[in-house]
């Protein structure tokens, strides 16, 4: 056990995703050694993260103002639609630079294990922007695996009855795994070999 102060941001910093309790260890020592400065520049960073981010009113990526900077930009194509199941998925196909549309973000996938159904996700709110944006495509790029693909299905049997056009991304994702670990070339193949569903 170390000094109460530093015990208490190991705790801390291990209670992060990823970091374990040796790298939690080597982060608070890296931050007790820096300049306060830069430790005070962490810290109001951090804070000023907590009270100023929000979720977009539309796609619900993450973002300071009322909507996101890609659902503001009107360059983007309104009538497509990227499907992603976290906010840092955006950024994955973003870097591919393949889709030109705007996003939704799920909040989640679809999981019985971890009683997660549809009414947890934001599916109806998907549905609400179809007619009210004109949408004709709705790309489901959510995770390739057992949750991924019955989300993807779902999405696929709400709205293609409402005539809108429910492509998957294609092969080339390793199954089981996340967008965030896929490099730009693989997802930007999966993007423009994506299948209709």
């Amino acid at each position: 056990m170390f000094e109460a102060p530093v015990q208490k941001l190991i705790d801390e910093l291990a209670r992060l995703p990823g970091v374990g309790r040796k790298s939690a260890q080597r982060l608070a020592f890296h931050i007790l050694q820096i300049e306060e400065v830069d430790a005070r520049r962490l810290a109001d960073a951090i804070i000023e993260m907590r009270e100023t981010v929000r979720l977009c009113s539309r796609c619900f990526n993450i973002t300071d103002e009322e909507e996101c900077s890609i659902c503001r930009d009107l360059r983007r194509d309104p009538s497509g639609i990227c499907v992603v199941e976290r906010a840092q998925d955006i950024v994955v196909v973003e870097r591919t630079q393949e889709f030109k549309g705007r996003y939704h973000v799920l909040g989640g996938a679809i999981s019985p294990i971890e009683g997660i159904g549809p009414d947890q996700l934001r599916i109806r709110q998907l549905v609400a922007r179809i007619d009210a944006e004109g949408v004709t495509e709705v790309i489901a790029a959510t995770n390739p695996n057992v949750e991924g693909d019955t989300t993807a299905l779902y999405i696929a049997r709400i709205l293609k009855p409402l005539g809108v056009k429910v492509t998957r991304l294609a092969s080339g994702l390793p199954v089981g795994g996340d967008l965030d670990y896929a490099d730009e070339i693989t997802l930007g193949r999966a993007l423009a070999g994506r299948q209709e569903l």
